[in-house]
């Protein structure tokens, strides 16, 4: 599909350029999800979770190595997303427009909000497994469950551990040795 504006071809970077323009609430994340721009107000349940989980990858990435809620362009058509959480693999470097690349990627976390649990679940959980990232972890607090889908093969993801918040998640295919602790994610 080609869009045309101005007599010229929208592009992702024009969409958030757009969007940069508008009157946007601070508080509100605003993601591009396959051309669908989405934009929600973070609730409290949802930063204390992804705050924890940030709190516990310190132990393990050092803090340039994290991202939350930045922009970073995945494969699909006009996939700019701003995950809750991605840690980014040594040696990653920013490309000349400031963006981290997805080949860089070795982890995304994702916390479920009402309004965009499908996304999560459906979307981008293929964009992120067509961008080969080797785990994707979705907290939802609204089941009180976590996902870590690992594995990414055609687009998929082979592999799913499911277990109730409160369980320990091994995050061996990102950091050997690395355990997530979930006894304190809060439901919602």
């Amino acid at each position: 599909m080609t869009v045309v504006d101005g007599g010229a071809e929208l592009t992702l970077d024009r969409l958030f350029d757009a969007l940069e323009e508008m009157p946007v609430p601070g508080g509100v994340k605003v993601e591009i999800v396959e051309g669908n721009i989405f934009m929600s107000a973070q609730r409290q349940v949802h930063w204390e979770i992804t705050l924890d989980i940030i709190e516990q990858l310190r132990a393990a990435y050092p803090r340039k190595r994290l991202a939350s809620d930045v922009r970073i362009d995945y494969p699909g058509h006009f996939n700019g997303f701003c995950s809750d959480v991605a840690s980014l693999a040594e040696g990653s470097v920013q490309d000349d427009r400031g963006r981290w690349r997805h080949e860089d990627v070795e982890f995304v976390v994702e916390v479920v909000s009402k309004r965009t649990a499908v996304n999560d679940y459906g979307s981008k959980k293929i964009a992120y497994a067509t961008a080969d990232v080797p785990a994707y972890l979705v907290a939802d607090p609204f089941t009180g469950r976590c996902h870590l889908f690992t594995g990414p093969k055609n687009r998929e993801y082979t592999t799913e551990l499911s277990v109730a918040f409160g369980t320990d998640i091994n995050l061996g295919a990102v950091r050997t040795g690395l355990v997530l602790k979930t006894d304190e994610f809060p439901r919602d």
